[in-house]
């Protein structure tokens, strides 16, 4: 079998691990010499796979960092947004490939930044080695199917539509075409943010997260190459659930890209492409200091929150401050998720401790 090499398979080889501490409980992965001793019931009958395929990208998880700056202008004007859909094999861990459905080459696809009386000028098109028609479907789009009835296109296919968005909050976008429910679980969504007229409040760090559920014919962690299974889809058994599109992605054993500093604050834009499953977001080691439920930034956010669910094709704005040290996780409290499926970012912060604060030597 043939792998890219990657940093964090590199990293994963080296040892290097703390990812998976999961509130004073290891995170592993279940071998033969666990059988004895595992409380779960283990099934030894492994669905036959091919072998993994080579990755036709080193990585498919959205970087959480990269995001629009925030709006400063006071008046509308016209967004121009590309996006191309694409059918690429890449990682969900080493060892395990999927062939993924996204919007320009990420899970989820690009964050998109708008202000309310904006003109999105979108442009769609299909990359000519898909081998499905796609289209996209934007929950903050006025117009036939969100715009999904006018942006079908086939491999080979680009078409053009503008809307005008009209109302303020963080909103999913994702493909629906026919099995628009495969066509989210390999992929196929993002979120589009309208801002109110008066804009944003100041932050010092702005994250971009999305999350989802892999329904494949292997067993989780199971090497080879993993297809896509609509039995399990059917059943809502998922073989993963990942923010942004990989296990574990966004950790310090992986791509360890949300840093902050003790004293600094940070908003996270959580989308739930779904397309099943609820998350219940939830910081570990920490509290939700604002959340805008369902991403209605025309409503008062809620404080002090420990967990707030995500609803699949909503969102979510989350702020959050860093008073101590210490790595952050963020997780979807339905936690065998995290433990076994994957669903797991993490926000390090570095600086001086505060003993009045946390003291773990008294």
């Amino acid at each position: 079998m043939t792998y890219t090499t990657t940093r964090r398979r590199v990293l994963q080889a080296a040892g290097v691990g703390g990812t998976m501490a999961l509130a004073g409980c290891t995170v592993g992965t279940l071998t033969t010499d666990d059988i004895e001793t595992s409380p779960l019931p283990l099934q030894m009958d492994d669905p036959d796979l091919g072998p993994a395929k080579t990755a036709d990208v080193d990585r498919i998880a959205a970087d959480p960092r990269d995001i629009p700056a925030p709006i400063t202008r006071s008046k509308p004007t016209t967004v121009e947004v590309e996006l191309e859909t694409r059918e690429l094999v890449a990682e969900v861990e080493p060892g395990v490939t999927f062939t993924y459905m996204t919007f320009n080459d990420q899970v989820p696809g690009p964050f998109i930044r708008t202000r309310v009386g904006d003109t999105v000028d979108l442009t769609i098109r299909n990359h000519e080695d898909s081998s499905m028609a796609h289209n996209v479907d934007f929950h903050a789009c006025r117009g036939p199917g969100g715009g999904a009835e006018d942006t079908v296109v086939a491999p080979g296919e680009e078409k053009r539509l503008r809307f005008k968005v009209t109302y303020p909050g963080a909103f999913v976008y994702h493909c629906a075409v026919a099995n628009v429910d495969y066509h989210i679980s390999a992929g196929m969504f993002g979120i589009i943010l309208v801002e109110p007229e008066e804009g944003m409040p100041a932050i010092d760090h702005e994250f971009y997260l999305g999350q989802h559920e892999l329904y494949t014919t292997g067993k989780t962690g199971q090497e080879g190459h993993h297809e896509f299974d609509f039995g399990r889809m059917a059943r809502e058994d998922p073989t993963y659930v990942l923010m942004n599109g990989e296990k574990y992605a966004i950790t310090p054993d992986n791509y360890a890209e949300m840093n902050v500093q003790t004293g600094e604050t940070a908003r996270v834009f959580f989308g739930v492409g779904g397309p099943n499953l609820f998350s219940s977001f939830h910081p570990i080691g920490s509290v939700w200091d604002e959340v805008w439920r369902q991403g209605a930034l025309a409503s008062e956010p809620d404080r002090f929150v420990q967990t707030t669910p995500v609803l699949p094709g909503s969102a979510c704005v989350a702020t959050m401050s860093f008073p101590v040290p210490g790595d952050v996780k963020l997780v979807d409290h339905a936690l065998s998720r995290v433990a076994r499926k994957g669903a797991m970012a993490v926000v390090s912060a570095e600086g001086p401790e505060d003993p009045e604060i946390y003291n773990a030597s008294p």
